[in-house]
């Protein structure tokens, strides 16, 4: 007996509902809404085939994403559609991942790509949570993401995402050359570099005798120690303070009792320049030297890394730029070129040099 047709109503009210959610979220999964309507999913995908063909959406595997004017505009001057569906897992949203996630928003816009972003920590468990969770859900074509890199727990991590079925690219991490992964790409800032341009702009100020301040187990760290280590070998310079450490995760007393143990290393040594990551520590460094009676930059030049913040502190702090919007952007159009290319295009791998700006907080030496 056939079946009696389905009210032409119901079927308008459920592609309207999928265009709600579509605008509300940039896309949907077919076993989502068969599941929250009560219907098929055979249902489901009629109705996103009858919007697909209408201009309205974009047919994504398991699911849909709204499709904007850029779609039309190259498909009309390529002819064809490139829609891109790219998972992007950072490990903050409160502090110098922002600005690389501005740029990776600009480039998608201009590129045709749909980013989902998805916030993360810097724990391997969580991260690899974050990104198993947004590959599941299905309709990826690709991943960004900055995950650990260092130790047993980094290394499998890597690993990991060098398995995966879609094209991944890191932002703002590498891998170690021992893993020898052949498939995973990378955008960078040099932070080597930066180590090495933070030595020769105090070398240059006349400073022979300075120090470094690093976070402890940040990915950063490793890499401006690394570069530092080189530049003040080769200019000749001592390195009598050298402190890793985390002042955000000591309570008052002891964050006061480390600052001001850094700043005694400084005066016995007679270093007259630090070299500190990240900004906030500067910030602290800073504050607690003036005071206590400390002249900056007169008694003792610091210069920063990352400069989030380095620029509002009193007097202004010299900072060194990672290129954040950039690294973001590239990342974007590397993962675009190699969707574009396949396996016939080879793997990149970029690096990107951070930018220093001089301030108020280092000046020549007055004495050494």
């Amino acid at each position: 007996m056939e079946q009696p047709s389905e009210p032409p109503a119901f079927g308008l009210s459920r592609r309207e509902h999928i265009l709600d959610e579509l605008r509300r979220s940039g896309s949907v999964r077919v076993a989502d809404l068969a599941r929250e309507l009560g219907v098929s999913e055979l249902t489901i995908r009629r109705d996103i085939g009858l919007l697909a063909d209408r201009g309205l959406v974009t047919r994504v595997h398991g699911g849909a994403t709204l499709r904007s004017r850029l779609d039309t505009s190259v498909q009309g001057s390529a002819g064809r559609g490139i829609r891109y569906r790219v998972g992007m897992i950072v490990p903050s949203l409160s502090y110098y991942w922002p600005h690389v996630i501005i740029g990776a928003r600009a480039a998608a816009t201009e590129l045709g790509v749909q980013l989902i972003l998805r916030g993360a920590s810097y724990a391997v468990d969580d991260q690899r949570r974050q990104i198993a969770s947004l590959v599941e859900s299905g309709g990826l074509h690709g991943l960004i993401v900055a995950p650990e890199t260092l130790g047993p727990d980094g290394r499998a991590l890597l690993h990991w995402l060098e398995s995966l079925p879609i094209p991944v690219v890191l932002a703002e991490r590498r891998v170690p050359s021992a893993l020898a992964l052949t498939s995973l790409e990378w955008v960078t800032t040099d932070h080597v570099f930066g180590g090495s341009l933070a030595a020769a702009h105090l070398a240059s100020l006349g400073h022979r005798h300075v120090g470094i301040l690093t976070s402890e187990g940040s990915p950063t760290s490793w890499q401006l120690r690394r570069g530092w280590d080189r530049a003040i070998a080769e200019l000749g310079l001592d390195c009598d303070v050298d402190v890793d450490a985390t002042l955000d995760a000591l309570d008052g007393a002891a964050r006061e009792e480390l600052v001001a143990d850094v700043l005694r290393q400084c005066r016995e040594t007679a270093t007259t320049a630090l070299l500190i990551h990240n900004d906030p520590q500067a910030v602290l460094l800073e504050q607690y030297a003036l005071d206590h009676g400390w002249a900056i930059p007169e008694d003792l030049a610091i210069v920063a890394y990352d400069d989030e913040v380095a620029e509002s502190a009193d007097p202004p702090i010299t900072a060194l730029r990672p290129p954040k919007q950039d690294i973001g952007r590239l990342a974007v159009e590397m993962m675009v070129d190699r969707l574009e290319g396949g396996a016939r295009r080879p793997v990149r791998r970029t690096y990107v040099l951070p930018v220093l700006y001089p301030r108020a907080s280092s000046a020549p030496v007055l004495h050494d």
